[in-house]
């Protein structure tokens, strides 16, 4: 980050002193901090000691002195290489969702032309509010960059999420992003990735499915996205936003659907990344009408579904390459191999549900990827993180 320009912007959070470790992270990088605080902010902590860290002036009202001197947002909008506003509170980024500029870090935020990450800090109910939420997920839709807080003990005494992430964290996360700016490995290429469940009806009401939640597949779209790919993202049914302009995102629920927009997507892909978690089997005929109960027990045909993966790697030419997931419960890494053959990919990412607070409908992931060169084995980390791991190892096979 040698050389960088950030404008670091504190609200009024007890979270405020952090941001003294935040900039003494920041400028032990080589960076040049320049914080712009709210009346609220002050509150918490003074602006000499914010400036005698950055060795510049804090600026937090828009006149400086009664002599017709001001600071202009514009001018920082236009000086920052990235904006971080650290701590962030619930207000704040109701103000910033909506456009309500009462103060110099709002207007400085609605008029930044540098990328925007908000580490929001308050009370764990404040934070899971649906007013919170929604104002979060229109900031994300505006591709402002989110570092999620955490769970830990609270200012209020409770308990939860809402704790600010730590400072050495949030420095780790701008210096990541400096880092894959230059990153355009992936620039000019076709990536096809499938993430989500599949869900196979048995009748109007009922299907077979399983606990997926389509978060590792997401952060796989985003992170080819934010390396230059266009991508092409086949999701069954989940609750989770696109935010990169280079993702195209088909939408599809059964098994029959997500073949076949894979199969015609992958014709002009360059890659496949096969996350989904598609069901083997689904109901031999489906019932046009609710199946009611009327004896003790019920019988229900099944056949197996197509076979997504087997099928792309029949199709896969020259140059293509294909990532598969194989997720076991055991012989973990036997049957992954078979699969790696059997599929006709590049390598396989491997998890196993022996993994606590792993794989369906968690934050975090731990994986092995297998290959014909054999194997990586990684921690236990975000699956933004383990995104970031498996990209690597496609970015490569790309130069080989």
């Amino acid at each position: 980050m040698k050389g960088k320009k950030i404008v670091l912007g504190i609200t009024g959070s007890i979270a405020a002193y952090k941001a003294c470790l935040i900039i003494r992270g920041l400028v032990k990088k080589g960076a040049e901090v320049q914080v712009v605080i709210t009346p609220a902010g002050k509150e918490f902590i003074t602006p000499i000691t914010l400036s005698a860290l950055t060795h510049n002036p804090v600026i937090s009202d828009f006149f400086s002195q009664r002599d017709g001197t001001w600071h202009s947002h514009v001018d920082l909008g236009l000086w920052a290489d990235a904006m971080l506003i650290a701590p962030c509170t619930a207000s704040s980024l109701g103000k910033m969702a909506n456009g309500i500029a009462d103060n110099m870090l709002i207007t400085t935020y609605l008029s930044m032309k540098a990328p925007v990450f908000i580490a929001p800090a308050m009370d764990l109910d404040m934070y899971k509010h649906p007013t919170t939420q929604q104002n979060i997920d229109k900031l994300k839709g505006f591709g402002n960059r989110f570092i999620e807080p955490t769970s830990g003990f609270l200012a209020s005494g409770l308990e939860g999420k809402g704790r600010m992430e730590e400072p050495e964290n949030i420095v780790r996360e701008l210096e990541d992003y400096f880092n894959s700016a230059d990153d355009n490995t992936l620039t000019g290429k076709k990536i096809l990735i499938t993430a989500g469940p599949t869900y196979e009806k048995i009748d109007p009401v009922r299907f077979i499915g399983n606990y997926s939640s389509g978060k590792m597949g997401f952060a796989l779209a985003e992170e080819c996205a934010k390396r230059g790919a266009d991508v092409t993202l086949v999701s069954g049914p989940v609750s989770l936003k696109c935010y990169s302009s280079r993702i195209n995102r088909i939408d599809v629920e059964s098994c029959q659907q997500m073949y076949e927009a894979a199969v015609e997507a992958f014709y002009d892909s360059d890659a496949a990344i096969l996350c989904a978690a598609v069901a083997d089997f689904c109901p031999e005929t489906e019932a046009d009408k609710k199946i009611k109960r009327e004896k003790d027990d019920l019988m229900i045909r099944l056949k197996p579904t197509k076979d997504i993966a087997a099928q792309l790697g029949k199709m896969k030419r020259e140059g293509q390459k294909i990532v598969a997931f194989a997720l076991e419960t055991n012989d973990e890494e036997v049957n992954a191999r078979r699969k790696l053959e059997r599929k006709n990919a590049d390598f396989i990412v491997l998890n196993s549900t022996r993994n606590s607070g792993t794989t369906f409908r968690s934050e975090d992931n731990q994986i092995t990827i297998i290959s014909q060169n054999g194997k990586k084995e990684y921690p236990k980390k975000p699956k933004s993180e383990v995104a970031k791991d498996i990209v690597d190892e496609l970015s490569a096979i790309f130069c080989v």
